[in-house]
């Protein structure tokens, strides 16, 4: 019981209020480093964005490596996918708040940065990271029932993955580094492959599980 308590800040709802408090510490720090001027807004924008890549990756790939490599930190991640999902919310609409600074202090240099597409698909991410927190509590997710809780969270899911893909991988011609980036986004792809080609057939169907 001792051992619970005292790793208990590393699940469920303390490990949301646990990365959320990081994620605001690590927003504000970076944007004071530049004393809050327009490069330090970038920074947020820059940062968030890795945090919020970081979170959805471990979210999204938690069952596939629970089923390839079975290991306690696989099961904390699979255990925790859930709030791993609704930290990833936290770290992206911090994101979205750096955005909206950066376009309030920097209108023109914002409007050089960003497009009609930009704003549809970035949209359409959003929409998707809404529903599918909304979703992510039991109540929520049986009123939507089991089929279109797997539909949402799939559909919405693959679209941030190749959300994810073309934003860091759009910056590699003029900044190759960031191709470390789309690392940890093919892993978890490719995770997810593997697992689904090794799942028995009717092992898991959307109307026995919320996962």
């Amino acid at each position: 019981m001792m051992a619970n308590k005292t790793s208990n800040y590393r699940e469920g709802w303390r490990l949301v209020a646990l990365i959320s408090a990081m994620l605001v510490v690590m927003t504000i720090g970076v944007a004071a480093v530049r004393t809050f001027d327009v490069d330090g807004v970038r920074m947020a924008v820059r940062y968030t964005a890795r945090s919020s890549l970081v979170l959805f990756c471990l979210a999204f790939s938690a069952r596939a490596a629970l089923t390839l490599f079975p290991s306690p930190w696989s099961r904390w991640q699979f255990r925790n996918r859930r709030y791993l999902g609704l930290s990833f919310a936290v770290s992206h609409a911090l994101h979205a708040m750096a955005i909206v600074v950066f376009a309030i202090t920097a209108p023109i240099a914002f409007a050089g940065v960003t497009s009609a597409a930009s704003y549809i698909f970035g949209g359409i991410g959003y929409a998707f990271i809404a529903l599918m927190a909304a979703t992510s509590f039991d109540r929520t997710a049986a009123a939507v029932g089991p089929r279109a809780w797997r539909a949402l969270h799939l559909a919405g899911g693959y679209y941030l993955l190749v959300q994810f893909t073309i934003s860091f991988g759009k910056r590699m011609p003029d900044m190759p580094l960031y191709g470390l980036f789309l690392v940890p986004l093919v892993a978890a792809f490719v995770l997810r492959m593997v697992a689904m080609s090794r799942r028995p057939s009717g092992a898991l169907t959307p109307s026995t599980s919320y996962e």
